[in-house]
């Protein structure tokens, strides 16, 4: 173990490694007994009157501070400004870059991260790779419902070779693991401040660019600026107040007076379309990597029928869905990969193209399938947004148009939808997905894998071989070319039906600045650009 040091003393040097890279490798676990400390008092210096601070507001709920511990979207929000991570992704940069340390693969199942020197936390405590090692160690064994540690299975162990080293051993060759060691579930915490038992949700001790000034569950945070910050996401302001709200009326209104600076996370389309058509704010757009679908279960004797999923596939027309929906806030989807991910291709485009009900009249022909074909949709109406209601109806509409299909509606409340869901209570049903990590290999693998989250009955050997293929492969080129291959298998057997990708869109007052350059992929919010 390493012996880690009170105050920082003399400089030391470390072996330079090259930044993460797109094909890359592995994941972690491993067992550590920390060293005893002590002084692990959370430095609690709120703003002050000449500070610039932005005033945020959203409607996310906010589960646990711990990077250990549950990370739904207003969770991780917190958390990836609070915590440092080895890597991180950048505006514009879709690959890992260095953030706490530069990493590199060593060996196909050896990946070295080398810590910057001089790295602290708030409280003035040392950051070296023993607090990597206890993190990803403590993450592990805590398995928290809901938490990160099942990305981190193909990792045996992480060693610390010396105070800026770690090193993760892996089971076997992973490419995603510079892309997992960007996650809030890879933070790096005091090992002096947190316990290695149980999840400490009440403050913050990270090494990110703010660090937790004050914070009230259900109601509020205030973020300030930690300035010894040394990483790509300095802060550009002296910190944040976080509001959470209740619904979108109470954001536009936040908004639109001057109560908060910006807003994000719960916007219904028509107050979007007001604030849009006003002249009082700025409403910025990216990408999200917020997917909806439609998932056949294999436990129905209808469903698990080649030509009916094939030729639903063959109907379904998206831009009238998303139009008939969501006002075109969200863009048709032809792949169960979203654009802008590596190898993503629009695979049922390619397979089904446009909507032809000849097309589908002649695949449940061939298969001697009788019509009209009873379809029960499931659908569940809060947990996937106002706009669910209308998707579902929409869809039922166009296969009930063509005679084809005679489709049933029913709903049911979370959680209980998604116990039925599950089990196969409906032929198809509506769901979501917003990946853990930005990779391609994370929109796949949940509806492929046997332990995956979708577990709808669906297997394919082959599908299964390209993902156990492309996690392996190192080169990207090549591990592109499979993950293609992998989406085109899920368009031909159509398990799952992509319906569209989200937009993250938020709301600002028409001062403040670099507001596109917080917005993450993953749906969440870095904090740090944003000026006024």
């Amino acid at each position: 173990m390493v012996v880690k040091r009170r105050l920082l003393a003399v400089a030391r040097t470390g072996v330079v490694r090259s930044a993460g890279q797109a094909a890359l490798v592995g994941l972690l676990a491993g067992s550590l007994a920390a060293c005893g400390k002590n002084g692990d008092q959370q430095n609690d210096t709120g703003p002050t009157p000449n500070q610039v601070m932005i005033k945020v507001a959203t409607t996310d709920s906010v589960t646990s501070l711990d990077p250990a511990g549950p990370y739904e979207i207003g969770s991780r929000t917190l958390q990836a400004n609070l915590f440092q991570t080895l890597l991180t992704i950048t505006p514009g940069k879709p690959t890992p870059v260095p953030d706490a340390a530069d990493c590199q693969f060593d060996a196909p199942t050896t990946y070295t991260c080398s810590l910057k020197n001089g790295l602290t936390f708030p409280n003035g405590h040392e950051l070296t790779s023993s607090d990597v090692k206890f993190s990803f160690d403590r993450m592990v064994k805590l398995k928290t419902a809901g938490g990160p540690a099942g990305l981190f299975s193909t990792v045996a162990s992480v060693s610390t070779p010396d105070e800026l080293t770690a090193v993760f051993t892996l089971k076997r060759p992973d490419a995603r693991l510079p892309y997992l060691l960007t996650t809030t579930g890879a933070s790096i915490v005091d090992e002096e401040t947190y316990p290695a038992a149980k999840l400490l949700n009440d403050k913050a001790m990270g090494s990110g660019p703010y660090q937790l000034s004050s914070y009230k569950a259900g109601t509020s945070a205030v973020l300030t600026k930690f300035i010894k910050y040394r990483g790509p996401r300095a802060a550009q302001n002296d910190g944040i107040e976080l509001s959470l709200l209740p619904d979108s009326a109470a954001l536009s209104s936040a908004v639109t007076t001057g109560k908060a600076d910006l807003a994000f996370h719960g916007f219904g389309a028509s107050d979007l379309d007001k604030l849009r058509s006003g002249d009082k704010v700025q409403v910025v757009e990216a990408a999200s990597a917020e997917i909806r679908f439609f998932s056949f279960h294999f436990k129905s004797t209808v469903a698990r029928r080649p030509a009916v999923r094939r030729a639903v596939a063959q109907l379904i027309d998206r831009p009238a869905l998303v139009k008939k929906a969501y006002g075109d806030h969200v863009t048709p989807l032809y792949s169960v990969v979203p654009p802008g991910f590596a190898g993503q291709v629009d695979a049922f485009r390619a397979e089904y193209k446009d909507p032809n009900k000849a097309a589908a009249t002649t695949i449940l022909r061939e298969a001697g399938i009788t019509t009209p074909v009873p379809l029960t949709l499931g659908w569940t109406p809060t947990q996937y947004g106002a706009g669910a209601k209308a998707e579902v109806t929409e869809l039922k509409r166009q296969l009930d148009a063509t005679g084809l299909f005679r489709v049933t509606l029913l709903s049911v409340e979370w959680p209980r939808y998604q116990q039925l869901a599950r089990a196969g209570a409906f032929d198809i049903y509506h769901s979501g997905w917003l990946p853990d990590y930005p990779d391609t290999d994370d929109y796949l693998a949940p509806f492929v894998r046997d332990s995956g989250l979708y577990q709808n009955g669906y297997k394919s050997q082959t599908a299964n071989k390209l993902l156990d293929q492309e996690v392996a492969e190192q080169n990207n080129l090549d591990r592109e070319e499979l993950l293609a291959s992998a989406q085109n298998v899920i368009a031909h057997d159509a398990p799952v039906l992509p319906s569209w990708q989200g937009r993250f869109t938020v709301v600002a007052g028409k001062g403040l600045e670099n507001v596109a350059e917080t917005l993450n992929p993953l749906s969440y919010l870095s904090f740090s650009a944003l000026k006024k």
